[in-house]
């Protein structure tokens, strides 16, 4: 599927990158960065964003990601929406939920997953369209995953143009 692209403000989770790489490019190769720095695997604090933000945007999230200190956290349990998407679970949810939170109130024009869904905390592993299933997931990824918030992402998602156009320091 072709499409113009997003930003995402994101929090990359290395420890489950070449999982969720290996998956992307089974479904849509188009999707893989060559980025070495692009977190496949992340969760999403804030998108779609805004499509071409400038200084003073860039500016803003830092100020929001600066009031929030690194943090560490694990992905703890795997489930399936009523949608069909498949997802890993962070615990503790309330650093993510603050940095959305906050993110959202600095940006109002651009709701998180563009007002359609209420935010919650996840990764994204895969979609039951693609075959996969909550066993096939228990089979690939052992849980739970220790992961360290250390820095946001700022991502471009477009086919054939995934990359990291901006990181902050949280803290």
């Amino acid at each position: 599927m072709r499409t113009g692209g997003h930003t995402v403000i994101a929090i990359a989770v290395p420890e489950l990158d070449a999982v969720v790489r290996e998956r992307t490019e089974r479904y849509d190769a188009s999707f893989v960065s060559a980025d070495d720095g692009f977190g496949h695997a992340h969760v999403t604090l804030l998108g779609p964003w805004l499509p071409d933000p400038g200084p003073a945007d860039l500016d803003r999230v830092g100020g929001v990601v600066a009031a929030e200190p690194a943090f560490d956290f694990a992905l703890t349990r795997a489930e399936q929406t009523s949608r069909g998407l498949l997802m890993l679970v962070p615990e503790p949810a309330a650093p993510f939920e603050r940095l959305t939170a906050a993110l959202a109130a600095a940006f109002p024009e651009t709701p998180p997953y563009a007002g359609e869904f209420e935010p919650r905390p996840h990764l994204t592993l895969d979609h039951v369209d693609t075959g996969a299933s909550l066993a096939s997931l228990a089979a690939e990824v052992v849980l739970p995953v220790a992961s360290r918030a250390t820095e946001v992402q700022l991502q471009r998602w477009a086919n054939d143009d995934c990359r990291v156009l901006h990181t902050w320091g949280l803290g």
